[in-house]
Protein backbone atom coordinates (compact mmCIF):
# COMPACT_ATOMS: atom_id res chain seq x y z
CA UNK A 1 0.00 0.00 0.00
CA UNK A 2 1.33 3.42 -0.89
CA UNK A 3 -0.09 6.47 0.88
CA UNK A 4 1.22 10.00 0.56
CA UNK A 5 0.66 12.76 3.12
CA UNK A 6 1.94 16.32 3.40
CA UNK A 7 3.92 17.57 6.40
CA UNK A 8 2.80 20.93 7.79
CA UNK A 9 5.09 23.77 8.85
CA UNK A 10 4.73 22.48 12.43
CA UNK A 11 5.94 19.00 11.41
CA UNK A 12 2.48 17.47 11.66
CA UNK A 13 0.74 15.19 9.17
CA UNK A 14 -2.55 13.37 8.83
CA UNK A 15 -2.32 9.59 8.74
CA UNK A 16 -4.35 8.51 5.70
CA UNK A 17 -7.51 6.56 6.50
CA UNK A 18 -6.27 3.40 4.73
CA UNK A 19 -3.12 3.43 6.87
CA UNK A 20 -5.11 4.03 10.10
CA UNK A 21 -7.31 1.08 9.19
CA UNK A 22 -4.33 -1.17 8.41
CA UNK A 23 -2.66 -0.25 11.73
CA UNK A 24 -5.96 -0.49 13.64
CA UNK A 25 -5.38 2.94 15.21
CA UNK A 26 -7.89 5.52 16.33
CA UNK A 27 -7.70 8.94 17.99
CA UNK A 28 -5.77 8.67 21.27
CA UNK A 29 -3.84 5.53 20.28
CA UNK A 30 -0.05 5.49 20.40
CA UNK A 31 2.24 4.86 17.44
CA UNK A 32 6.00 4.29 17.33
CA UNK A 33 8.35 5.36 14.54
CA UNK A 34 11.56 3.47 13.79
CA UNK A 35 14.06 5.09 11.45
CA UNK A 36 16.50 2.69 9.77
CA UNK A 37 20.09 3.54 8.77
CA UNK A 38 19.08 3.47 5.09
CA UNK A 39 16.65 6.35 5.65
CA UNK A 40 13.46 4.32 5.62
CA UNK A 41 11.00 4.52 8.48
CA UNK A 42 8.41 2.14 9.83
CA UNK A 43 5.47 2.94 12.04
CA UNK A 44 3.50 0.58 14.24
CA UNK A 45 0.75 0.70 16.80
CA UNK A 46 1.89 0.62 20.44
CA UNK A 47 -0.10 -0.86 23.28
CA UNK A 48 -0.24 1.52 26.26
CA UNK A 49 1.43 0.23 29.39
CA UNK A 50 -0.72 -0.67 32.34
CA UNK A 51 1.26 1.22 35.02
CA UNK A 52 -0.65 -0.32 37.94
CA UNK A 53 0.07 -3.82 36.63
CA UNK A 54 3.75 -3.03 36.14
CA UNK A 55 4.01 -1.64 39.66
CA UNK A 56 2.43 -4.81 41.05
CA UNK A 57 4.85 -7.01 39.11
CA UNK A 58 7.81 -4.87 40.18
CA UNK A 59 7.13 -5.81 43.79
CA UNK A 60 7.65 -9.49 43.00
CA UNK A 61 11.06 -8.99 41.40
CA UNK A 62 12.99 -8.20 44.58
CA UNK A 63 13.88 -11.85 45.07
CA UNK A 64 16.09 -11.53 41.96
CA UNK A 65 17.95 -8.46 43.19
CA UNK A 66 20.56 -10.13 45.38
CA UNK A 67 24.34 -9.82 45.19
CA UNK A 68 24.66 -13.37 43.83
CA UNK A 69 22.22 -12.56 41.03
CA UNK A 70 24.08 -9.36 40.19
CA UNK A 71 27.36 -11.27 40.06
CA UNK A 72 25.90 -14.04 37.91
CA UNK A 73 23.85 -11.91 35.52
CA UNK A 74 25.26 -8.39 35.81
CA UNK A 75 27.14 -8.54 32.54
CA UNK A 76 24.14 -9.57 30.43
Amino acid sequence: MLAIAKITAKGQTTIPQDVRAALHVAPGDLIAWEVCPDGTATVRRVQPLDIEYLRAVEGTLSEWAGAADEEAYGGL
